[in-house]
């Protein structure tokens, strides 16, 4: 096993990065409009909707009793009535922290392997798993190339490895950037970080069975 630390190629494509960083974007602007909408609504509202008062603003006649000003404008200043409640633009929050998130989950996704000990970046942290002691299962969505023969197995999407210790986790996808899978090295080196140094008795079924998927994988010639 190399002590040399080995940068895997999972992550989206630059294609894709770009798409969903436009789309990030473009949903937080969206989001933040929304935000900000009832903040200049009612000043904007007053404007379009002007009757063309005698008095420019409010507060040229605001010294006058409301019973002396003209419909318009003291329809406008009422105490009784307000315009758009702020609270309605809380409901763009979710659009523009769902923008935030997306951009941040392209940009920063990335994962190493340093001997055994496996470190995923995702979008707001960074977790480090040892393979050599982690309960290792293969994701729970698989699915088949096109050239896949119907009978064989199909290939798992990502490994799970849990630190038994603190029931931290990591997940590592085996789609690499616009592959359809990680390179043939960093398949064995994957295989080899989980199976070697795994304690002789701890139960390993699962953790074998991986390794022996990811070996196979890594026989496979890359798609094109």
């Amino acid at each position: 096993m190399t002590n040399q630390e080995l940068r895997l190629s999972v992550g989206a494509s630059p294609g894709q990065r770009v798409v969903a960083v436009v789309f990030g974007v473009l949903l937080t602007a969206v989001g933040a409009a929304f935000v900000a909408l009832p903040l200049v609504a009612d000043g904007l509202l007053r404007r379009l909707t002007g009757r063309g008062d005698a008095f420019a603003s409010y507060e040229e006649a605001r010294d006058l009793p409301p019973g002396l000003l003209p419909p318009g404008l003291r329809d406008s200043v009422d105490p009784n009535q307000s315009g758009p409640s702020p609270l309605v633009g809380l409901c763009g929050l979710p659009f523009v922290l769902l923008g935030l998130y997306l951009v941040l989950r392209v940009l920063r996704t990335a994962a190493w392997l340093d001997g055994s000990r496996a470190r995923v970046r995702g979008a707001l942290r960074t977790r480090t798993v040892d393979l050599a002691t982690a309960r290792i299962e293969s994701g729970a969505v698989s699915y088949r190339e096109a050239d896949d023969d119907p009978a064989g197995e199909p290939q798992a999407r990502a490994i799970l490895a849990t630190d038994p210790g603190s029931a931290r986790g990591v997940t590592i996808p085996l789609r690499g950037m616009g592959l359809p899978v990680l390179p043939p090295s960093e398949l064995r080196a994957l295989a080899e970080a989980i199976t070697t140094g795994r304690p002789g008795d701890e139960p390993a079924g699962d953790a074998t069975a991986v390794a022996d998927h990811l070996r196979r994988l890594a026989e496979r010639p890359s798609a094109d």
